[in-house]
């Protein structure tokens, strides 16, 4: 291995270790307290290294944002073999409420935390993460209302109702807003108005 070979090994190592720390470091602080320097002192580097690499801690929280979606992706990959759009879109919805359970710190930092989207505005760049991830909904919205599943007159817009619905969902739930609920049923609010939402679609599709 050349000498450069071995510096950019080197260097893919440091960052990788960055963003451990930055994710072990929101994970156990959360989002307002994680800093660069929280983040130095978990690999005992000088926050000086750190800005070598990322240059803010907006960069660093993009990073782990991106991670996120890489790892609801892989969930939403098996979807593709659905044949049936609405039986499709209904299985999106299970995935992406699951996810957003399981992984509530992820899931902050993709659909709620400014910070990611602050790194995209100072870059002047796209959202490929969400776009991608949006295509997929009108992908399968837009064949529904081919196939009459659905009574959208717009893909865009009916694709932002549903992803709406399903994001207020889990953000009331996540933030705790659900206490205004009666206690028995606040702990399966989700999985209760997911439910009255999958007859709504299937309503649609008759």
């Amino acid at each position: 291995m050349g000498i450069n070979e071995r510096k950019e090994r080197e260097k893919e190592v440091l960052q990788k270790s960055i963003l451990t720390a930055a994710r072990e470091v929101f994970l156990e602080k959360g989002f307002d307290q994680t800093s660069i320097r929280s983040i130095a002192q978990k690999i005992e580097y000088s926050p000086t290294t750190i800005y070598l690499y990322y240059k803010d801690k907006d960069a660093i929280l993009f990073a782990l944002h991106s991670e996120g979606f890489q790892l609801l992706a892989s969930k939403m990959e098996v979807l593709n073999l659905v044949e049936n759009p609405l039986e499709r879109i209904k299985a999106m919805g299970r995935v992406y409420i699951r996810f957003a359970m399981e992984h509530p710190d992820y899931y902050d930092l993709m659909f709620v935390q400014k910070s990611p989207m602050n790194k995209l505005d100072e870059d002047h760049e796209v959202w490929q993460e969400g776009m991608s991830t949006f295509d997929g909904l009108k992908f399968s919205v837009q064949q529904c209302m081919e196939q009459g599943y659905l009574p959208f007159n717009d893909v865009e817009a009916g694709s932002y109702l549903l992803w709406a619905t399903l994001h207020g969902m889990c953000n009331l739930y996540d933030r705790g807003r659900c206490k205004v609920l009666d206690e028995e049923k606040s702990e399966q609010i989700v999985d209760l108005a997911f439910a009255e939402f999958l007859k709504m679609l299937d309503a649609f599709g008759r």
